[in-house]
């Protein structure tokens, strides 16, 4: 945990992503635009959102991201896995879900 933030590194082919969450409203914000705006396909924000609705936390954090590297697809993946490491630093109870 760094300040309130809860930090996961996640890696999808030459894509890494630096993913911070906190608790807040649900907005998910990648290298400063809204996920909408960044992911051009409706499949990869689906990607990157499915460890929050797995553990019914959709509109639980914001979230922060920075991700390079690779294309659409591996950033949409690097994100998840991040997401999902980020979750597991919050609570370790989440770890079962996710696996």
């Amino acid at each position: 945990m760094i300040g309130n933030w809860n930090y996961g590194t996640g890696r999808r082919k030459s894509s890494v992503a630096r993913v911070f969450i906190k608790k807040g409203t649900g907005l998910i914000t990648i290298n400063g635009r809204t996920i909408e705006q960044y992911f051009g396909r409706q499949t990869s924000i689906m990607v990157a959102r499915q460890p929050l609705l797995l553990t019914n936390n959709g509109e639980a954090f914001d979230i922060k991201v920075n991700v390079h590297g690779g294309g659409e697809s591996g950033q949409a993946g690097a994100v998840r896995l991040g997401i999902t490491r980020a979750l597991i630093d919050y609570d370790a109870a989440l770890k079962p879900e996710l696996s």
